[in-house]
C-alpha cells in the first residue's frame, strides 16, 4: 500500500539537522495539555479488577447508554440502541469502516476535505479507492464541496466539522444540504465530530440534528462520529463511537467482531463517567476559548481579517513559506509548528492549499500560549 508518511514524520525530516534546545514550545499536535479530570482517572483506578475479564465487542450497555445520554443531550437527538455502536476511539473507526463500507464497490470512490486528518486518505488507500480531494481555501471560507458530477460519481463523502485544521464549522444549514445530497446521490456521508465540543460561542451542530431536521429521521446514509480525547483532555482513554444508519452499523458490528479493537471495562467505566459528565468540560474549553482571543488580540495587527475560530483549539495561519517559516520560527524563537502543506495534497493544476499556511495546536494554558504567541507574530 502506498501510503505517504505522517505529517508529523515529514516535519522531524524537515528540522532533522536544527539541534534541540530545552525549553521548546511544540504546537504540532492537538494532543490537550490539561490533566484528565479526577472523577475520570479515579473511576479507571477502581475498576483495574474488571481486567481479569474480555469486553465485548458491542461494548457494554452502561457506555452505550453513557452515550447515547450525550447526543440526546447535546443534540437534542433521540438514538436507537441499535443506532450507536462504541469504539476503540475514532481513529480505528476512520481506517476501517471505509475498508468495510467499499468492499463490495467495483471502482470505489471517497471524498474528503483538502486539508485533511491524514487517516482519511490512508482508508482510501487501503480500500483501493478514488480519492476525490474537496480543497478548503479562503475563496471557500474552508468549506468542502462537491460537483453534482462528483456527487453522482461517490460513493462514500467524510466531511469534518468543526474542521482540523482550518477551525472552521459548518452551520446546520449548510449541513442539512449535505445530507439532501446524499439521500439524492445515494452516497454514505459521514461527519467527524471530534472537536464538537470544543466552542466559545454557539455550539457546532452534529451531521445527525440535520438528518432529523430534514426528516431523515431513520438517518439513511447518514453517519456521525465523536470522541472524549478532545472534550475531556483524554485521549488515551480511547472512547468514541459512531452513530447513525441502522442497516449500515448492523453489519459493521459483526465486522468488528473480527477486527478485535474492543475496549477493556476499566476503560469502559471511565468512559461512562466522562459521556455522563458535562460539569468536567467547561474549564478546559474556557482555556482553548482564551487561547484563541489571544491570537485574536495578537494576530489581528498583523492579520487584519485572519478568520480565528470560535471551535477547535487550532489557529490555521497564513504564511509566505509553510516549509520556511517552520525552520526559521524553530531555530530563531525555539516554537515547533506545522507546516500546512504536510496536511494536504497537491491537485492536478499544481496548488497545495496548506502551502501557505502553518497550524498551531493552542492545547497549553494561558501564559505558555501568550508567550508562544507574542513570538510567532514577530515573524509574521
Amino acid at each position: 500500500m502506498d501510503f505517504q508518511p505522517y505529517p508529523f514524520e515529514k516535519l522531524q525530516a524537515l528540522i532533522k539537522d536544527i539541534p534541540t534546545q530545552a525549553g521548546r514550545i511544540t504546537l504540532t499536535i492537538g494532543e490537550p495539555q490539561f490533566p484528565t479530570p479526577q472523577n475520570i482517572c479515579n473511576a479507571l483506578k477502581e475498576n483495574v479488577d474488571l481486567l481479569n475479564k474480555y469486553p465485548k465487542t458491542a461494548g457494554e450497555e452502561y457506555v452505550k447508554d453513557s452515550m447515547r445520554n450525550f447526543v440526546k443531550r447535546r443534540f437534542n437527538v433521540e438514538l436507537q440502541p441499535n443506532e450507536l455502536i462504541p469504539t476503540f476511539g475514532t481513529r480505528e473507526v476512520l481506517f476501517n469502516f471505509p475498508q468495510f463500507y467499499l468492499f463490495n464497490k467495483k471502482s470505489p470512490v471517497i471524498a474528503h476535505p483538502n486539508p485533511f486528518y491524514q487517516i482519511y486518505e490512508g482508508a482510501g488507500i487501503a480500500a483501493k479507492a478514488k480519492t476525490i480531494y474537496m480543497p478548503l481555501i479562503a475563496a471557500n471560507d474552508f468549506m468542502p464541496s462537491l460537483t453534482k458530477e462528483q456527487m453522482q460519481e461517490c460513493d462514500f463523502v467524510i466531511l469534518n466539522s468543526p474542521n482540523n485544521p482550518t477551525g472552521a464549522t459548518m452551520p446546520l444549514e449548510l449541513l442539512k444540504q449535505w445530507v439532501e445530497y446524499a439521500l439524492e446521490y445515494d452516497f454514505l456521508l459521514l461527519n467527524d465530530e471530534c472537536y464538537s465540543e470544543i466552542y466559545s460561542q454557539d455550539k457546532p451542530a452534529s451531521i445527525l440534528q440535520a438528518s432529523v431536521a430534514v426528516g431523515n429521521t431513520n438517518f439513511k446514509n447518514i453517519l456521525a462520529l465523536n470522541s472524549i480525547s478532545k472534550r475531556s483532555s483524554a485521549p488515551g482513554l480511547r472512547s468514541g463511537f459512531i452513530a447513525g444508519d441502522s442497516e449500515i452499523l448492523k453489519e459493521y458490528l459483526q465486522y468488528r467482531t473480527y477486527v478485535g479493537c474492543a475496549s477493556p471495562l476499566p476503560l469502559q467505566k471511565a468512559a461512562s463517567i466522562a459521556w455522563n459528565d458535562e460539569k468536567h468540560t467547561e474549564f478546559s474549553r474556557a482555556q482553548y476559548a482564551k487561547n484563541l482571543e489571544l491570537a485574536k488580540e495578537i494576530f489581528s495587527p498583523k492579520i487584519p481579517n485572519l478568520p480565528i475560530p470560535s471551535e477547535t483549539f487550532y489557529v490555521w495561519l497564513p504564511v509566505d513559506d509553510d516549509l520556511a517559516f517552520t525552520r526559521n520560527l524553530l531555530q530563531q524563537e525555539n516554537i515547533l509548528v506545522l507546516p500546512g502543506s504536510f496536511l494536504s495534497r497537491t491537485d492536478a493544476q499544481g496548488k497545495n492549499p496548506g502551502s501557505n499556511f502553518v497550524r498551531l495546536a493552542l492545547v497549553y494554558e494561558e501564559t505558555i500560549i501568550k508567550d508562544a504567541l507574542l513570538r510567532i507574530a514577530k515573524w509574521i
